[in-house]
């Protein structure tokens, strides 16, 4: 079998088990999405405060970071498709709890009852990503994993693209409460995907490991992997310093003056360029320069979030973000890759949620940082402090990391 035929989309599709898993993570990451910019703007919409916005990724993260290193402990050690089962459930139960809070159904007032279903949601999401990379590793060959890893970002970020505009649609249509239930039912069809998928799911190990004493294996190993480790952190301070998604509901209202469609644009837009990044690596691996690539790709990332701050035009920023998305689309990328070349399959629960724990710090406690910078310094000089702080992190990375600078991903194989 060519090259070419080995690693292209048809061929990672007819492997058994891999497009039950992508469903799994489509329509996961549908009903996250979806829920995402549907509460963005209805706590904008009752506060109207930046700083409200910034409280959502810290209500999130906050329940992440205490469950999600007992999550990868779990993932280990149960059979992981049911697992991810449970974990779909708990979407389902967050998004009901919110179809309430819109429709009026619960005896409460103000805008703690949907911090709270943020925090389930937080809860949930420590065991999603683990369960999918775990998976991963079982239903392709460890040669498809550069192209796996490019195809399943793209789904990934499909996600991304479709949740919010059709979230923003919803919302704009029918309502906070379509737009809940129609995630609600997103997060049943996940479940149903897993309860489908055939996997040869390794036994549990003989003897079980102290759980902390298993917690801090996997976070050594991490610890001691410098190109993962520098290729996690690269990501959490960049995205940690220059993330804007969480402060779109009020460059909306403030600056573009569009409604929750637009809304729902903006926040599809860095995920349609993450996903075109993530088509052309599923077809053409990057095994060369990756490293040097990565750094590029940062500074690019940087350069964009400069732009969307200084912007006033609604098209403009949009094409700006679709390029924010592309630049980090090659980040996910690259960083997945590592991760499923680099984890024994063992320790892929543990490794996982490490990652994500790197990942939610940049995207969550990103958006309590963007809030409180967006109050401090306003919504404008915010976006641009922080991008000319990410120049400054794919800077010094480049010089401290040498061995990520000369990545080639073959080394890892």
């Amino acid at each position: 079998m060519s090259t070419t035929t080995r690693h292209g989309i048809g061929a990672l599709l007819r492997q058994p088990g891999f497009a039950a898993l992508l469903t799994y993570r489509i329509t996961a990451m549908l009903s996250y999405q979806i829920v995402a910019v549907t509460v963005g703007w209805h706590i904008y919409e009752i506060t109207r405060n930046p700083f409200s916005l910034g409280l959502i990724g810290l209500a999130e993260v906050l329940p992440y970071f205490c469950v999600a290193p007992f999550a990868g402990y779990l993932v280990d050690h149960l059979p992981r498709r049911r697992l991810g089962m449970v974990a779909c459930l708990g979407l389902v139960a967050t998004a009901a709890v919110l179809v309430a809070v819109a429709m009026g159904g619960l005896p409460f007032e103000g805008v703690w009852p949907i911090y709270l279903a943020i925090a389930l949601t937080g809860m949930v999401r420590a065991f999603l990503s683990p369960i999918y990379n775990a998976l991963f590793a079982r239903v392709l060959a460890r040669e498809q994993f550069a192209s796996g890893a490019g195809f399943g970002s793209v789904v990934f970020q499909a996600g991304m693209v479709i949740g919010p505009a059709l979230g923003g649609a919803l919302v704009g249509w029918g309502g906070k409460g379509l737009a809940y239930g129609v995630a609600t039912g997103m997060a049943m069809l996940a479940m149903a995907a897993l309860a489908l998928l055939k996997v040869d799911e390794p036994p549990p190990p003989p003897t079980r490991a102290p759980i902390f004493a298993s917690i801090a294996e996997g976070a050594r190993f991490v610890l001691g992997n410098q190109i993962m480790l520098g290729a996690m952190a690269l990501d959490m301070f960049s995205v940690l310093l220059g993330g804007v998604v969480a402060m779109l509901p009020a460059f909306i209202r403030e600056i573009l003056h569009y409604g929750p469609e637009g809304l729902g644009i903006l926040r599809a837009a860095p995920a349609l360029g993450s996903v075109c990044v993530g088509l052309w690596l599923a077809r053409h691996p990057l095994h060369r320069n990756a490293g040097r690539t990565l750094l590029f790709a940062v500074a690019g990332f940087g350069l964009c979030v400069i732009g969307f701050g200084l912007s006033q035009h609604f098209w403009l920023s949009a094409a700006v973000l679709l390029f924010y998305g592309a630049c980090d689309g090659v980040s996910v990328v690259v960083r997945s890759t590592i991760l499923q070349l680099a984890t024994p399959d063992e320790m892929r629960g543990r490794v996982s949620s490490i990652n994500g724990i790197f990942i939610s710090s940049s995207n969550e406690l990103g958006a309590f940082y963007a809030g409180s910078m967006a109050r401090l310094l306003g919504l404008v000089p915010a976006v641009v402090v922080g991008g000319c702080a990410v120049l400054g992190v794919a800077g010094v990375t480049a010089w401290k990391a040498p061995q990520l600078r000369r990545l080639n991903l073959r080394d890892l194989q």
